[in-house]
């Protein structure tokens, strides 16, 4: 049985239940049980009372082409957010959010010390949302390095953008702004853009501090 973060498990033992808000180790989890308090349990000593639904990733092949008129299919709004559990704000849920009218092909993988773990691989329809990875948050210093990539696709006519590479550890300071609303996970937490446009270089400006 696979066993995430945010779970709602119940001791088989014990008349105790409680969401999952730590993995300690491969055989080992903590609960945080209505008292608040978080007791380390095996995996193999609970049951999961409720899991999410899979999500239906199925790409379908061979779409005829939409029509969209230009002013209503948006190119830009590729997010990934932060969201605390509803249940445990000590959980972290990480999702990519799709604002934009394109498809997206996403591979996400995480790394430690140069071990590697894919985490998610499937696609971000248009206008929604995936989560893709959960953490704790008291262990934010020792997160391992996040390596998401991502292809845009429709099956419009408009040209697909260059694809998103975005390799990077996150610390407490990229928390330290103030939470905005997503309104698509229907929830308050923090954005990175991931689509953000480069600024053009000005020449001019560099010649000037250069002089």
């Amino acid at each position: 049985m696979q066993i995430n973060l945010g779970d709602f498990v119940r001791f088989v033992d014990e008349n105790i239940e409680g969401y999952v808000t730590r993995i300690i180790d491969k055989d080992t989890i903590g609960v945080t049980d209505a008292n608040d308090f978080e007791i380390p349990v095996l995996a193999s000593k609970v049951t999961l009372v409720h899991g999410s639904i899979p999500d239906d990733d199925t790409v379908v092949g061979n779409r005829p082409a939409a029509v969209i008129p230009t002013a209503e299919f948006i190119k830009d709004g590729v997010f990934l957010a932060l969201v605390s559990d509803q249940h445990s704000n000590s959980v972290a849920h990480f999702h990519v959010v799709n604002d934009t009218s394109y498809d997206l092909l996403v591979a996400f993988t995480t790394e430690r010390s140069e071990h590697f773990k894919g985490e998610f691989a499937g696609m971000v329809g248009g206008k929604s949302s995936k989560r893709i990875y959960s953490a704790n948050m008291t262990d934010i210093q020792i997160w391992p390095k996040f390596r998401l990539e991502a292809l845009f696709h429709t099956a419009a006519n408009f040209e697909p953008k260059a694809a998103i590479s975005f390799h990077q550890h996150l610390k407490g300071k990229d928390l330290s702004v103030a939470k905005q609303e997503i309104p698509l996970l229907k929830a308050k937490g923090w954005l990175i853009q991931l689509d953000q446009k480069e600024e053009a270089l000005d020449l001019d400006k560099l010649k000037a501090r250069f002089k």
